[in-house]
């Protein structure tokens, strides 16, 4: 057996372990409206894919987080390279960004909700917490530059752009790579959140929120399985376009 497929194996294995763990503790329950069984969640769970408004729902919540995470991902990287350019900014704007990260992301819902239409608000939240994370790390990457390269880049004479692109992309890429993955989870959590708040239309937070009020439990657990499908769809897209480069030994 391949390791490829020892992988594959062992993946199985731990699912059937959790749904193992999640059946017991529904039968030990024996509420569904406390802890729905996976049959039960199953079952809803087509339902709702088969009605008529899933797609347009998904595809507008997918639409709004990615729309935050790709804004989020341009600001982070705009102020820090801004930042890694003046010492004055980065004193200036560090400490702003930074706090933004602390706030709980609750506080900064309700506050932008009187603010911008409701429709929107998943989208500014979602941006405002992926731009800490992503500013962070590239901040980070652009300091930890190797400071050798930079003279042998000045050595062979390379222009602004050449050094941009072969001195600073590469050494930056990394630590971008693992903010814009970590940004990503919060980006669908935050959104998420917004939507069960804001409650626009075609949210998937609106339908977790209908679910929670008509105590549709295993509704909202089938409305959060779609989330976190999504997540691990993205994610896996995420390490396509930006992948790990595999040390020598490792690549063996």
């Amino acid at each position: 057996m391949s390791r490829r497929q020892t992988k594959i194996w062992i993946k199985l294995l731990v699912l059937l372990f959790w749904l193992g763990v999640w059946t017991a503790a529904s039968l030990a329950v024996h509420q569904e409206l406390l802890i729905p069984s996976p049959l039960s969640v199953w079952r809803h769970l087509t339902a709702i894919v088969q009605g008529g408004d899933f797609l347009r729902i998904v595809s507008t919540s997918l639409l709004r987080v990615l729309s935050g995470f790709v804004c989020g991902c341009f600001f982070g990287v705009v102020l820090a390279v801004l930042c890694s350019l003046s010492s004055i900014l980065d004193e200036l704007l560090y400490p702003a960004v930074r706090t933004a990260s602390a706030v709980p992301v609750t506080s900064f819902i309700i506050l932008v909700m009187l603010w911008i239409p409701y429709t929107y608000v998943p989208v500014f939240i979602s941006a405002l917490l992926v731009t800490p994370v992503v500013f962070g790390n590239v901040r980070t990457g652009i300091m930890e530059t190797d400071p050798h390269l930079l003279e042998v880049a000045q050595m062979y004479r390379f222009g602004k752009w050449k050094t941009l692109r072969y001195v600073y992309i590469p050494s930056v890429m990394p630590y971008f790579r693992s903010g814009a993955l970590t940004a990503l989870g919060l980006a669908w959590k935050a959104g998420i959140a917004s939507e069960v708040l804001a409650l626009p239309k075609n949210a998937i937070g609106s339908g977790m929120y209908y679910s929670k009020l008509y105590l549709e439990t295993a509704d909202l657990f089938a409305w959060t399985l779609v989330v976190v499908i999504f997540s691990f769809i993205f994610e896996k897209i995420m390490h396509v376009f930006m992948p790990v480069k595999k040390k020598p030994e490792e690549a063996k």
